[in-house]
């Protein structure tokens, strides 16, 4: 029998855990539990209506992580999470679907972020969103990308950003100029219409990708539009780089410095959950891209994803 001692010369020594590769693709910004309400009638104020409520794992940011993960994509998080019951079960579903926790920020005493809706056969009838562990951690949460676990400004991370407007925008004004994330490629949504207006810093920023709704384009750019090819082109003209805007069944548009816009109608569907419908577009069409589609095929795809989703008829495997 071996007797040696550990650590001495010749001994025994446990394997060391492999080193793993950073993340290809980060998502930043809300990880919540989302509760939904839906019913089938038309909803009246003050009424009490049956229907169904559901509660899953939500965020924009993560929403968009849970899709790509779906795809066959390894995802990271980068978000606060509360150290109640409610946070953990969040990071063990998270990381039971395929994304990756470790670098979340969870050094807050709040309670994990959570979002209310209701739904009617109409679509979105009201929604309230409590962020406020993400919006109590502030710049905390890039620190993984400051503090060399995944970059630093001499060593910036390289790859995909998710950026969510449910961040703040003194954070937003600071990822506008970081030299620790010079070298990352931003996919940026703004949540809502309402939380638009803070991403003006990113607009002209070379790396970024702008995926709005059409109300969120109006909010951007300050002003009203007749549908999603104006407005994509008129952010364009403001100095963005790219910007993909959906306008409901209505066509959507991709504008692209330097080259055509490109226009698509979505597969016309019932609408069953409209909760995430934006997130699901932004998740199919970053995959397609990665996958190698060009512009109209992954635009394509995103559309079809979409409408999926709002039918209820979503795999998360949809290729271009």
């Amino acid at each position: 029998m071996d007797r040696r001692r550990p650590g001495r010369a010749g001994a025994i020594r446990p394997k060391a855990r492999p080193m793993t590769s950073p993340p290809r693709i980060l998502c930043l910004g809300a990880m919540l539990w989302d509760v939904i309400g839906r019913s089938a009638a038309r909803p009246v104020p003050g009424a009490d209506m049956p229907g169904l409520i559901t509660r899953r794992p939500g965020g924009v940011a993560l929403n968009v992580a849970l899709a790509l993960a779906r795809q066959g994509f390894a995802p990271a998080m980068l978000s606060a999470v509360g150290r109640d019951a409610a946070g953990q079960a969040l990071v063990d579903e998270a990381r039971r679907q395929g994304v990756e926790t470790r670098w979340l920020w969870r050094g807050g005493r709040l309670p994990t972020d959570s979002y209310i809706a209701i739904e009617g056969r109409d679509g979105l009838v009201a929604a309230i969103a409590d962020a406020r562990a993400l919006e109590g951690a502030g710049a905390a949460i890039l620190a993984p990308l400051r503090d060399g676990r995944l970059g630093d400004a001499a060593r910036p991370w390289r790859g995909t950003l998710v950026l969510d407007g449910n961040l703040t925008a003194p954070v937003l004004q600071q990822i506008a100029r970081d030299p620790c994330l010079s070298a990352a490629d931003l996919r940026i949504v703004p949540a809502s219409p309402d939380k638009a207006a803070r991403l003006q810093p990113l607009l002209t920023h070379p790396r970024a990708v702008f995926h709005l709704n059409r109300a969120e384009a109006e909010a951007l750019a300050g002003r009203p539009f007749a549908g999603a090819a104006e407005a994509a082109r008129a952010l364009a003209a403001q100095g963005a780089r790219r910007v993909l805007v959906t306008d409901g069944a209505r066509p959507a548009a991709d504008a692209a410095a330097g080259a055509p816009i490109l226009t698509g109608t979505p597969p016309a569907v019932a609408a069953l959950m409209v909760t995430g419908a934006g997130d699901c577009f932004l998740a199919a069409h970053l995959g397609a891209e990665m996958r190698g589609a060009d512009r109209a095929r992954a635009l394509a795809c995103a559309l079809r994803a979409a409408s999926a989703h709002i039918s209820g008829q979503a795999t998360g495997k949809d290729q271009p």
